[in-house]
């Protein structure tokens, strides 16, 4: 969320930031809802200030025996009380216009991110790997021999309808292996603390992490209001609300491998075929809350462990900066991992990892206090893919298919398989 005192400062600066967004210009509405609200404020302080001074003076009156007079008083109580009543209430509407206001806007992004319309016009980093060269045209995951029997859409689509997929034998098993290898490495060399968090949370959880109410089309909501994680971010994250840590405790760094469960309702029609877009899927998610000046130096950090994951199963990928118009609601700067798809000749996202800057901790109320004394301030928020574990396992078929539909493993991942190197053309571990 904003901070409203920055806003009254220098408007024109936020209204530029939105501008970046897209969006107009909303300083004048926002500044007009906030001074009613502090008029209102005001007053009731005034009127409040009044009552006390009646009340003081209704006794005197009493004690005198001017009956006129303490008439007079009272009512005058009686009626700043009526009137104290009536503008708390009106200073408490203008609060929630100025909160519901604050919250649906997106987050100031920094002067390094690109301008641009869409991912199209992302800005490319870096690239590891050079991608494959094949003898023969490279299939997509689903249509492997390798894989046929594996991967089950028809019985998920009995079962569950559209985008789910049940996975079976040696896919089922590379899958859980993809995760355990993931979930090791960021904890044994990536010095990440594992959680498993809950995957049912509330709605303070996902409107302190900026996923209401921007995103609640997007996200499943159980009938007793629950809702389910559209990824670990949500419960890692808020984690930290309304806590103040002591300085000396930061960066905390922590990792979960959940399920994750999306409506994908702003994505109709796209990447049907296979297991790219599912509405059940499990990812590896880090987040980190740091100290506001080690979040540039944090997102590398993270922005590399996720890397390192795809360097260490040996996938061709490349990482880009995202533009004004493709970057998420709630980031100041974001880098894809784009892990490369032969089946479909091109990268494709794997791993988003995104500084928030405070704009998470002000909604959530999640701050730190310095060691060497002063006013607490609010922590900084980072979150990041490490991996996608379904799109890990796409790229790992694609990538490692024969011509005869079977499927190369690559060898981080023999230990977690028994020793198995492959999947053989008719879907046995091997």
């Amino acid at each position: 969320m904003h901070d409203i005192r920055q806003i009254r400062e220098n408007p024109a600066a936020f209204d530029a930031a939105m501008a970046r967004r897209g969006l107009s210009s909303l300083s004048e509405e926002i500044l007009a809802i906030d001074t009613a609200r502090r008029e209102k404020i005001a007053a009731a302080e005034d009127a409040l200030a009044a009552r006390n001074k009646a009340s003081k003076e209704v006794g005197a009156a009493k004690g005198r025996g001017d009956e006129a007079e303490f008439d007079r008083l009272r009512a005058l109580v009686a009626e700043k009380k009526a009137e104290i009543a009536t503008l708390e209430e009106e200073a408490k509407a203008e609060d929630a216009r100025l909160r519901d206001l604050l919250m649906g806007l997106p987050n100031v992004i920094y002067d390094d991110v690109p301008e641009g319309a869409d991912e199209n016009d992302n800005e490319e980093i870096r690239k590891w790997g050079t991608p494959r060269a094949f003898t023969f045209k490279p299939l997509e995951h689903f249509e492997l021999t390798g894989t046929a029997g594996s991967l089950d859409f028809d019985t998920a689509a009995k079962i569950s309808g559209a985008r789910f997929v049940m996975m079976k034998g040696a896919v089922a098993r590379v899958h859980r292996a993809l995760a355990q290898f993931m979930i090791d490495t960021h904890v044994d060399e990536n010095e990440l603390a594992e959680v498993n968090p809950p995957v049912l949370v509330r709605d303070d959880a996902m409107t302190g992490t900026d996923k209401l109410p921007k995103f609640g089309d997007d996200s499943y909501q159980t009938t007793n209001g629950w809702w389910l994680v559209p990824t670990a971010e949500v419960p890692l994250t808020y984690s930290v609300a309304e806590q103040t840590v002591a300085e000396a405790e930061l960066p905390r760094r922590m990792v979960a491998h959940t399920l994750c469960f999306r409506s994908e309702a702003g994505s109709a029609g796209r990447d049907t075929s296979g297991m790219l877009r599912q509405h059940q899927f499990e990812k590896v998610e880090m987040v980190s809350i740091v100290h506001p000046d080690e979040s540039d130096a944090e997102l590398e950090r993270m922005t590399k462990c996720a890397e390192g994951i795809l360097e260490k199963l040996g996938l061709p990928y490349r990482t880009v900066k995202l533009c004004t118009g493709d970057i998420g609601f709630g980031a100041k700067r974001t880098y894809d991992i784009e892990v490369w798809l032969p089946g479909q000749d091109t990268y494709r996202e794997i791993s988003s990892c995104s500084t928030t800057g405070d704009f998470q901790a002000r909604r959530m109320n999640a701050r730190f206090k310095p060691t060497e004394g002063g006013k607490p301030s609010f922590v900084h928020t980072l979150n990041g893919s490490g991996l996608a574990v379904g799109r890990t396992l796409i790229a790992v078929l694609e990538n490692g298919q024969e011509e005869d539909g079977s499927v190369t493993l690559p060898a981080a991942l023999h230990g977690y398989l028994g020793g198995k190197t492959r999947i053989t053309a008719e879907g046995k571990l091997a």
